[in-house]
């Protein structure tokens, strides 16, 4: 009684948690600029989308998808082999001994006539079912402790998940090889099952079963002669081979069961038997009800994801069902770091230190986003970074074993959180942004400007703040003053003389009728002011983010003065903001 209750409340928290998913997929968005849909029109446009497809030739498609991708799960072999095989031990492994053993009542004993889960090949099949996952667990070990993969994380939720399958399926071995020795369990069979009360009849069945299927007897031990185990395999023909093949043929709780020999008659008055199928049963109930909140709700989500974006795309899809996908596809993140493997933005990763670069680690915390949950000042700021810095190379899209179109999402999310706090935001200056502009035209024009601009007044801000109080001259290329040290001859400005040459062929020059109003410092009026050495008032200069960088300016050049390296390596320093005093950057940039 007390594990049915068990039962229904594990099955009931586990539909609450899946009733849970379904309602945030369909009531919740992550770009807060997208049209607002009610959860009721969300659930509509979905049931239209899905019977669209189902009848069309795109079912066509989602068949292939479902086959390859989520049966075969081709995405993780393309990847790697080494985890594909881990993945599909653990994967199939479970979703076998979960249809054959603990859905036995609905699945088994409806399909296969005089089904008993101690008889063969069950009894075989089930030990194989076991030995899969609990080689998937030591691979998934390996992989994480010892294989060193960059970039891949390991959290206390990993290793929760990894503990309690172990957990379930040890457990599950343990107690097949205290049943298999159990004289106890073979008393209480006997007197279930047996159809003779004769003591010499149950003395000679008796003595089979310790010769012949490993239970252990305090008062019967071999060797017995043959007219006894001749008489014992009759009665047990008769009364027990239906629902009992050999011990031997379930090799792994066999070979427990001669491990724990010598303990025999001690597990037998712990009542081990009992103790080992509550662990068990118990195990398996947490892991029922845990699974909506884990991430193992990825074993859910993913099928459905991965079916979802082969037969959806942005031009024909509706926009309530994108916003539902992308819900979708924030629980089908097992974080298996794949994507953050493939990064091409990796190396700003490894040079700034920020994990919110990383795709897996951006993603949880647009989920946390998502969900409404409280996110420190800190975390936007870091999330903001790594979105612009993201190249939107589509590498991790590619390489996703779950199916998530993680390029669209960027996208998408990219002006909600620039939006948010566009000041002090010079990375959407840098050419690690320059995505945005690709994608200019799918924003509006003022969102577009405003942005941009107040990024520019952030950084131009600074340094006119900084050169109100403090001049300093320098040359730049490390010999005296701050000691920076530039690339391709940067010290080269000392040799301009001003022929105004480099701002006469400047392209951006040209596209304005009061340049100098709207740039600030022209090409040539920059090199001359870096040899007076006005360093702040150079970077407050609004020409160093109008620069397209087209070397215009270096190549017509007399002097041969490096000016458009000049202008990139100043807009890289700007960014960094001003130098301070002694043991400041200053200091230390001199040290370098």
């Amino acid at each position: 009684m007390f594990f049915d209750l068990l039962l229904y409340g594990s099955l009931s928290v586990f539909c609450i948690g899946l009733i849970f998913k379904l309602t945030t997929w369909f009531s919740r968005q992550i770009i807060k600029s997208q049209l607002t849909f009610g959860t009721g029109q969300r659930f509509g446009k979905a049931l239209q989308g899905i019977f669209g497809v189902v009848f069309s030739s795109r079912i066509l498609i989602l068949l292939k998808a479902l086959l390859l991708d989520v049966i075969f799960q081709r995405r993780i072999l393309k990847e790697n082999v080494y985890r594909w095989i881990m993945h599909m031990m653990i994967f199939w492994g479970f979703m076998l001994l979960l249809s054959m053993h603990a859905l036995e009542n609905w699945t088994s004993v409806v399909f296969f006539e005089e089904y008993a889960s101690t008889v063969n090949p069950y009894f075989f099949l089930r030990n194989i079912f076991g030995l899969m996952v609990i080689a998937g667990v030591i691979m998934a070990i390996f992989r994480r402790r010892e294989a060193k993969v960059p970039r891949l994380r390991t959290t206390a939720v990993d290793r929760y998940i990894l503990i309690l399958v172990a957990i379930i399926i040890l457990s599950g071995f343990l107690l097949e090889g205290a049943k298999i020795l159990s004289y106890g369990d073979f008393n209480r069979m006997v007197q279930e099952y047996a159809d003779t009360d004769d003591t010499e009849e149950l003395q000679a069945l008796e003595a089979y079963w310790v010769q012949e299927l490993g239970v252990f007897s305090p008062q019967m031990q071999g060797p017995f002669e043959t007219d006894l185990l001749e008489k014992g395999l009759e009665l047990h023909e008769m009364s027990c081979q239906s629902c009992h093949s050999a011990s031997e043929s379930a090799f792994i709780g066999y070979g427990l069961s001669l491990a724990m020999r010598p303990m025999a008659n001690f597990l037998d008055d712990l009542d081990a038997v009992n103790i080992l199928w509550t662990i068990h049963i118990l195990a398996c109930f947490f892991g029922l009800a845990y699974l909506p909140f884990s991430k193992m709700f990825h074993i859910i989500a993913t099928p459905l994801s991965l079916m979802a974006n082969a037969v959806m795309d942005k031009d024909r899809s509706l926009s309530a069902n994108i916003a539902t996908r992308q819900m979708l596809e924030l629980d089908a993140c097992a974080r298996c770091g794949t994507c953050s493997l493939r990064c091409s933005s990796a190396p700003a990763f490894e040079a700034l230190g920020n994990d919110y670069i990383l795709p897996s680690e951006r993603l949880q915390l647009l989920k946390q986003l998502a969900a409404g949950k409280k996110v420190s000042n800190s975390e936007k700021k870091a999330v903001r970074d790594g979105i612009i810095i993201c190249t939107n190379c589509d590498r991790c899209t590619v390489v996703c074993p779950s199916g998530i179109n993680l390029r669209d999402l960027w996208l998408n999310v990219r002006e909600d959180l620039i939006e948010a706090q566009a000041e002090g935001q010079p990375l959407l200056l840098s050419t690690y942004s320059f995505v945005r502009g690709l994608n200019r035209e799918k924003i509006p024009l003022d969102i577009y400007e405003k942005s941009l601009a107040a990024a520019k007044r952030s950084v131009v801000e600074k340094w006119k703040s900084s050169s109100e109080t403090e001049d300093s001259p320098i040359t730049l290329g490390g010999t005296s003053g701050t000691g920076i040290d530039f690339p391709h001859d940067a010290d080269s400005f000392h040799a301009c003389f001003g022929c105004q040459n480099c701002t006469t062929v400047c392209p951006v020059v040209t596209n304005f009728e009061d340049p100098q109003t709207k740039l600030g410092l022209l090409p040539h009026q920059i090199m001359f002011s870096l040899g007076l050495g006005l360093f702040d008032q150079v970077l407050a200069s609004g020409m160093l983010w109008a620069c397209t960088t087209c070397y215009q300016c270096q190549e017509h050049c007399p002097q041969k003065v490096a000016v458009t390296d000049i202008l990139y390596n100043l807009k890289n320093i700007a960014i960094k903001g001003p130098l301070k005093g002694p043991g400041g950057e200053e200091s230390q940039r001199k040290a370098a």
